[in-house]
């Protein structure tokens, strides 16, 4: 990772780190596993009222989660797992995870997990998780589905246009990348 492109900040003392990493693979029996962990870490120790004493760089937080999917999004199976929580009772939540099966990860997929594991149905730290998941598994997956679509004869709208700035239907990366979608002025595609 390269340095920060932010300007110089003033002095400072750093006291607290969240790291979140998502990956994507492509499993044997064509399903797709999409694994994230998310683990905070304190630079100063503290006491914790169910662990003691927690020291600077031990884990306050180190969560997991695997969905399971298929080439259309569709949530086929879910472990989740708390290794590090602040009190000993955080894991007994991680079972409710599994009411993700059956879902499909598209728009309304932030809203439905909040819906079926927010509040005391979850745990906040894995519920956020699920946002970036969901965005490793588009780009795990989007090659595949294009290939088989290509296969298929399936010409269906890309579901970027309209998801960002850059895929508004009036962009030059639609005008180029999609013509048949664009709506912006009528110009050449360089």
């Amino acid at each position: 990772m390269s340095e920060s492109p932010l300007p110089t900040p003033a002095p400072r003392e750093p006291l607290h780190s969240r790291k979140v990493q998502c990956q994507g693979y492509r499993r044997q029996d064509g399903l797709y596993d999409i694994e994230g962990t998310l683990i905070d870490v304190k630079s100063l120790d503290f006491h914790n009222m169910d662990r003691g004493h927690v020291a600077p760089g031990e884990p306050i937080h180190e969560m997991w989660i695997r969905l399971t999917v298929d080439i259309d999004f569709n949530v086929i199976d879910v472990e989740a797992r708390n290794v590090w929580g602040p009190y000993t009772i955080c894991g007994d939540i991680t079972p409710n995870f599994k009411r993700l099966k059956g879902l499909t990860i598209q728009r309304g997929w932030n809203q439905k997990t909040r819906e079926l594991l927010g509040g005391t149905e979850g745990c906040t730290h894995l519920l956020e998780l699920l946002g970036p998941i969901a965005t490793t598994a588009f780009q795990t997956i989007h090659g595949d589905r294009v290939e088989r679509d290509k296969r298929e004869g399936r010409r269906e709208k890309p579901a970027l246009i309209g998801s960002c700035h850059a895929y508004a239907s009036n962009s030059i990366v639609v005008l180029k990348r999609h013509p048949e979608y664009y709506t912006g002025p009528k110009k050449q595609a360089d």
